[in-house]
């Protein structure tokens, strides 16, 4: 890779998260639970996208031993309340974190996208105090390590939500309307004619 190429490659990768990072801090602040189903799969789609750029490079070396002092992490408890709140319906789920040591991991899409926004920032943290080296190698190293698997368990249980909510059938209204037409055709309920 060039030398304009890894720094066109930082940049993507920067910004990629910070716009994660901005939209699910927006999506939180709106709270409008069923238009963050969509959205929340789109940012998630996107931003590992940016990891599996991430994953595919060869491993990336910080310069010291030891993660430089950033300051504090973000205050992300209010995200997560939020996100829990809005995702209120859904945000418990279960997956399997290692498919090749299978345990079923109980979870909620609200810590798991909290944690993934605490990975993310820490990185970018880094990045914009000009130290690039530990921010892709806290990028990468977060995403194969935390990031990348929490947001593929949470996007294959957005994908679930919306699967059900498009093609399952509504038991109750379908017994409702056989009820209706039965009374209509003026046959008794369970009784065949």
């Amino acid at each position: 890779m060039t030398h304009d190429d890894q720094i066109t490659f930082e940049q993507q990768i920067a910004d990629s998260v910070t716009s994660f990072l901005l939209a699910l801090r927006e999506i939180a602040r709106e709270g409008n639970g069923s238009q963050a189903i969509s959205l929340l799969l789109l940012e998630i789609s996107q931003v590992l996208l940016a990891g599996a750029r991430l994953g595919a490079q060869t491993d990336f070396t910080p310069r010291e031993e030891f993660q430089p002092d950033v300051g504090p992490e973000a205050d992300i408890d209010e995200l997560r309340l939020r996100l829990a709140e809005m995702l209120e319906g859904v945000d418990a789920y279960t997956f399997v974190f290692d498919p090749y040591v299978p345990e079923v991991v109980e979870s909620r899409l609200s810590d798991d996208l909290a944690s993934m926004a605490i990975d993310l920032e820490n990185g970018l943290r880094h990045y914009r105090a000009g130290d690039v080296d530990e921010a892709l190698w806290w990028w990468q190293f977060s995403y194969v390590n935390n990031w990348g698997n929490l947001a593929g368990a949470a996007l294959n249980a957005l994908l679930t939500v919306v699967a059900h909510d498009r093609f399952d059938t509504d038991f109750e209204a379908n017994a409702e309307a056989v009820a209706v037409a039965d009374e209509m055709l003026e046959i008794e309920p369970g009784v065949q004619p």
